[in-house]
């Protein structure tokens, strides 16, 4: 990503609705779907500035790595302890078959190799070990958003399958997430490329709109891994080796 993209993201994560929503849609899939046990182990790859540590850690002992230098020192003041300087798909210094959940939170769109990304990352698993995996959706849907991120792709859902599939694993979950919102990010996203709109479409919005927002999104906490949703601007999964 950018520099423009963490330091932004360093500066707004604790206040956006998007950070603040899909924390709170995720923190209840875990607990419904996964329920990690007492002493659980859990690891996020690509943790950014690390805005979704705390909620994780509700869950148990986190690790977290990132590549990025600047953003990891956010995340590791944040963490109270060193985040892990590697990358993927090598994951060098990550300790193997040793965490109950690793989340993967906006990540495997920025890799080139993603089914050799997956296939590492199960093997970092304990036995029973699950995955928490978000990413974009729809390849349409590519904006100034994506190239300042450094995307390399948005999923569909028939994409995502294959290639955690040719990574050896198992889909236990997979759903549409930001729903509500999705004719609205939408046409966002056409409009923006009809006017050449080159910057990211994550700045603060004012106030009300922004509770507005965060209310419709974090409305999903309830459905998402219970009820079919109808197409979003992301998909989520839980996965597991078999």
């Amino acid at each position: 990503m950018e520099r423009v993209v963490y330091d932004r993201m360093a500066e707004i994560d604790s206040k956006h609705w998007w950070y603040r929503a899909r924390r709170e849609i995720l923190a209840r899939l875990i607990e419904r779907e996964i329920a990690p046990g007492p002493g659980a182990r859990i690891l996020e790859i690509g943790c950014g500035t690390g805005h979704n540590l705390d909620m994780l850690a509700s869950f148990g002992a986190v690790d977290a790595v990132e590549m990025d230098e600047e953003a990891r020192a956010v995340a590791t003041a944040r963490l109270g302890r060193p985040a892990i300087e590697s990358s993927l798909p090598s994951l060098l210094g990550v300790e193997r078959q040793a965490y109950d959940l690793v989340a993967l939170l906006d990540v495997l769109e920025h890799v080139e190799e993603d089914r050799a990304a997956l296939a590492s990352i199960a093997s970092t698993l304990k036995p029973g070990g699950r995955i928490l995996l978000t990413v974009p959706a729809f390849p349409w849907m590519w904006s100034a958003h994506d190239e300042v991120n450094h995307h390399k792709r948005r999923y569909t859902r028939k994409t995502l399958r294959a290639v955690i599939g040719a990574a050896g694993l198992r889909i236990e979950m997979l759903s549409w997430f930001n729903s509500l919102l999705f004719p609205l990010a939408a046409a966002a996203r056409l409009a923006g490329r009809v006017t050449g709109k080159k910057d990211g479409d994550d700045k603060l919005p004012p106030a009300p709109l922004n509770k507005a927002l965060e209310f419709l999104f974090g409305l999903e906490r309830y459905a998402v891994g219970r009820v079919p949703l109808p197409p979003g601007v992301s998909l989520v999964a839980i996965v597991s080796a078999p």
